[in-house]
């Protein structure tokens, strides 16, 4: 027979774990470009239907105009985006740049004021996996980021609940190079919307160090280095972001940043269940946010693929929560409705 003393010890061992039960948090929803798996990506018309799905914070990657205005694309080259190619008016602005030493030939933001890239109309980016929303092309401009935050505060008015944004800044060393800065001006239009300390909803993450560090020494706006599984920043050519997620390299990243944001394969086995990196990042004191989960069977992990689905979708609630599972603090999707659904389920 159990003796009263080990039975009240044993109680007071599953009362004092009840708590940590409780407090498991679901990761936070980040919707990647905006609800991008369903309008195209980086308008309005997305950053807002994400807002109504329920996501936590609305992702903008940023680039400028030649006039110095932040505006939303994921990348500075617009021929995949928008209609230039069918502007005659701008076919002389069709040229090739090296881009963090990658050749790219087509239209590219800081060749246009923003008057004239008023003029273009935004495209489905993936239009063979996404053919629903090429109806949606050509009927939403390009948006500027104050655009965005006056949709942010409008939006939060209205659902009475709290919306972050994650800024992206593209290309910043590029960007940088030929006089057009990121930090300045995007400082001050966070400012500007009440955006400026740690304790704010936002986020600026970058796949480059120089100007997450440039921004830590005159800001404590929370900051996250994005990592991926094979190359390394732009900005410094001789370091690679597997040398960044060893132990050394994440304590050198927690003094200038508060999180890392890996691709899926860096938390989540093939076979399934997660790596050691969630665990490491946590132990230097950093968050991991986690990109990015599609829901088609060419973006998903072979054994969340179901090939003989009509709309060529797979396991994407088994895919979320396998994710989750992981123990990382926010997720980037493209369908943050259907990410929020699978979270309720885990």
């Amino acid at each position: 027979m159990i003796g009263r003393g080990w039975l009240r010890i044993g109680l007071l061992v599953v009362m004092s774990l009840l708590p940590l039960a409780a407090a498991r948090a679901d990761p936070l929803i980040i919707a990647h470009r905006g609800a991008s798996g369903e309008r195209p990506e980086h308008t309005l018309a997305a950053y807002e239907r994400a807002i109504d799905q329920g996501a936590d914070f609305i992702e903008p990657d940023l680039v400028l105009t030649k006039d110095g205005v932040l505006v939303a694309r994921h990348e500075n080259e617009i021929g995949g985006t928008t209609d230039v190619a069918d502007h005659p008016e701008f076919a002389d602005r069709k040229t090739t740049k090296t881009i963090d030493g990658i050749g790219m030939t087509g239209w590219f933001t800081e060749d246009f004021t923003l008057a004239e890239l008023r003029t273009l109309r935004a495209r489905e980016r993936l239009p063979e996996q996404r053919s629903v929303n090429v109806r949606y092309d050509r009927l939403y401009q390009i948006p500027t980021f104050e655009e965005i935050l006056q949709l942010v505060k409008a939006k939060q008015a209205e659902a009475e609940r709290q919306i972050g944004v994650y800024v992206e800044t593209k290309h910043p060393s590029y960007f940088a190079s030929i006089g057009l800065p990121h930090q300045a001006v995007l400082l001050d239009m966070l400012a500007k919307y009440g955006y400026q300390t740690e304790t704010d909803p936002v986020f600026i993450q970058s796949f480059e160090v120089g100007n997450l560090k440039a921004i830590r020494a005159v800001s404590r706006i929370r900051l996250v280095q994005l990592v991926d599984g094979e190359g390394g920043p732009a900005d410094e050519p001789g370091t690679t972001y597997a040398d960044m997620l060893t132990l050394r390299g994440l304590s050198a990243v927690a003094a200038y940043a508060d999180a890392i944001g890996p691709s899926v394969p860096l938390v989540l086995k093939p076979e399934g269940g997660a790596t050691a990196l969630v665990g490491r990042a946590h132990d230097a004191g950093l968050q991991v946010h986690v990109w990015t989960l599609r829901m088609e069977n060419g973006f998903l992990p072979e054994q969340y693929q179901r090939p003989g689905d009509m709309q060529g979708r797979g396991d994407f609630d088994g895919y979320v929560r396998a994710v989750a599972a992981t123990g990382v603090d926010a997720l980037f999707s493209d369908f943050p409705r259907q990410a929020r659904a699978a979270l309720r389920q885990w």
